[in-house]
């Protein structure tokens, strides 16, 4: 669902799909909440619940689209700063309009690139990202930026869509991202790749315990994970190890 960010080894293909992600702006919140009958709204609340923060925390949301992450987080937090990063400008533009409606100051919007952010080294007292690390080509090396990112014993918390694991349900499931997602996202937005490009994605990605292995490659302990709504979407945590 969110951005992604530039990295030169893809850039063809990264650029074709931050032009897909700004290309669907005006009707990236609508078709989130229908094709998902909602269950997006719960799945970020979800996602929130689960960090560990101190008091004030800093936390850098990353690919963070029309930063509905980001909003959840103040909601549950309203001490936090948000760093909300994405590298499309009309994402972060629909969520600036948010802000505004909001009268919401503790986030702030920036663009940059999910491989080379400009940020110190363990600024962050926690990092999120809801469906955007599957769009990145090298999910270590990302892994490894994030864990850069963040202060010893900062928390990183991912949500993201998972292959179907077999039988019926899954079978169903592929069907409907392969045939109905596609469908109802072209009606809407007139986009002929964007809803193809998530399905494809979607089932690309690696299953949740091969992910979660990922997570501890990069350095992170205490990593845990859990599967939401029939296993379509799964919470992956870790915890930066202690220097």
């Amino acid at each position: 669902m969110c951005g992604m960010a530039k990295h030169n080894p893809s850039l063809a293909t990264a650029d074709r799909i931050e032009q897909m992600f700004s290309g669907i702006v005006p009707w990236y919140d609508f078709l989130n909440r229908c094709l998902s009958l909602r269950r997006d709204v719960y799945w970020r609340r979800a996602l929130v619940q689960g960090l560990r923060l101190p008091r004030r925390p800093l936390v850098l949301d990353l690919a963070a689209g029309t930063l509905d992450v980001s909003l959840e987080i103040v909601r549950q937090h309203p001490q936090a700063r948000v760093l909300a990063v994405d590298f499309s400008l009309p994402m972060l533009q629909q969520g600036r309009e948010k802000l505004l409606a909001r009268q919401q100051g503790g986030i702030v919007p920036v663009a940059g690139d999910a491989y080379a952010l400009p940020f110190p080294d363990r600024t962050f007292d926690a990092l999120t990202m809801a469906f955007g690390i599957r769009n990145l080509p090298d999910h270590l090396l990302a892994l490894q930026e994030i864990s850069r990112l963040l202060k010893p014993g900062g928390m990183v918390a991912i949500l993201e869509f998972v292959p179907p694991s077999g039988g019926l349900p899954a079978r169903l499931y592929e069907n409907y991202l392969t045939r109905l997602l596609p469908l109802v996202g072209r009606l809407f937005s007139r986009h002929s790749f964007a809803y193809s490009y998530l399905a494809e994605s979607i089932l690309h990605f690696p299953t949740a315990p091969v992910f979660a292995q990922l997570i501890e490659e990069a350095g992170f302990q205490e990593v845990r994970w859990q599967t939401l709504t029939m296993g379509i979407v799964s919470l992956f945590y870790g915890v930066r190890g202690e220097e």
